[in-house]
Order: structure tokens, then C-alpha cells, then sequence
């Protein structure tokens, strides 16, 4: 709901501004994909912003959607961190503002990335299966590697992290991550259980 109030207040003022020509980059899945048409809107909290949305857009002569992940709207989340950044009022002259834009967020610069695909839990999924180690790993590592692996589980084809409360966690890859809290923010699990709930895949 809060999305798609977003769309309405941004589209009246363009509206107001005579512009016919609309181009909406957003990163919510859920509201692009419906106001284009290509999912159904369930929600009967939704379907009467919809309809007053799609009926707005009738003032513009072109409108295409564009959905933006997360994260790669670099744009909305520096404009949000000026936001709460700055306070101004009527009478006050803001300074300008220059602003670049770089190829990754300046953390990714620091982190070195793995090279040899594999996920994050490798080493240990190999020890509870077959009781094996890295070749170049140190008896330190080895050890680590048998306490970590006692915290673990290996049903089937799928390895488990045991939590403090003896719920078990799928380990899961960083495609898949990103898949689950694409889901969890776009609504697509439904409202059956909250976000925080929805999200608790082991990962890394």
C-alpha cells in the first residue's frame, strides 16, 4: 500500500506539471508487474489503488514501467540518506548538492570475492559427507572445520544450520538468497507470516 501510495502522490505532481511523456523506474517487483498487467492483483487492499493509478495515467500519451532491483537503485537510496541527512525550511537556501555515480557501492571495493563458485558452506557439506577437507587446509583448519560441522545437518540434498532454538535453516547460495529476499520484499509469500519471519534462511 505504501508503494503504490507513492506512485499517486508522484504522479499528480507530474500531472500538474504538463508532462506528457512517463518513464517509472521502481524497485518494488509486485506494483510494476501488476500496473503492467502481467500479475494479478489479489489483494483487494490493492486492487482500488490500481484502478486509480491506471486511471491517472490516462493524462500521458506514453507511460512505460521499468523495475529496478534493489540493489542497483543506487539513486533512491542516496537521495533517501540526504533526506534524513538535511532539515529545510521555507527560508532556507540548500546549497548544491554534486552527485557521481560509480559501477558498484563503495563497500564492494573492499571485499574481495571468491573466485571458485562454490557456496559458502562448502567445506563443512563436504565434511558431513564424505569426511573431507580442502587440500590446502592447515590442522587448525581442520578442526574449525569439525567444530563447525557438529552445528550442521545433511538431509538428503540439502544441508541445515541447527539455531539456538533447534529450528533447522536451509544453507542457501548467494543467487538463491537474493531470490528469497526479492520475494520477501515483493510480497509474493503472501501475508501468512511477517517479513522477519519469511526471511530467516540461513545465509551468507
Amino acid at each position: 500500500m505504501t508503494e503504490y501510495e507513492a506512485y499517486v502522490l508522484g504522479i499528480r505532481v507530474i500531472i500538474r506539471q504538463n508532462i506528457k511523456t512517463l518513464r517509472v523506474y521502481r524497485d518494488s517487483a509486485l506494483v510494476v508487474y501488476q500496473l503492467q498487467g502481467e500479475w494479478e492483483t489479489k489483494d483487494i487492499k490493492l486492487v482500488e489503488y490500481k484502478k486509480l493509478i491506471l486511471d491517472l495515467l490516462k493524462e500521458f500519451d506514453e507511460v512505460t514501467f521499468h523495475y529496478v532491483p534493489r540493489e542497483e537503485n543506487y539513486m533512491a537510496d542516496a537521495l533517501a540518506t540526504l533526506t534524513v541527512a538535511f532539515k529545510a525550511g521555507g527560508k532556507l537556501n540548500m546549497m548544491s548538492i554534486d552527485m557521481q555515480l560509480y559501477e558498484y557501492p563503495d563497500h564492494c571495493y573492499q571485499i574481495e570475492e571468491v573466485k571458485d563458485k562454490k557456496p559458502w558452506y562448502h567445506d563443512i557439506l563436504q565434511y558431513i559427507k564424505i569426511q573431507s577437507y580442502p587440500e590446502e587446509a592447515t590442522e587448525n583448519n581442520k578442526r574449525t572445520i569439525r567444530r563447525m560441522a557438529t552445528g550442521y545437518v545433511f538431509d538428503g540434498e540439502i544441508l541445515y544450520k541447527r539455531s539456538h532454538n533447534q529450528v533447522l535453516l536451509s544453507c542457501v547460495d548467494v543467487r538463491e538468497g537474493k531470490m528469497i529476499l526479492e520475494e520477501v520484499h515483493d510480497g509474493v509469500c503472501g501475508t501468512h507470516a511477517n517479513g522477519h519471519m519469511m526471511a530467516r534462511k540461513f545465509m551468507r
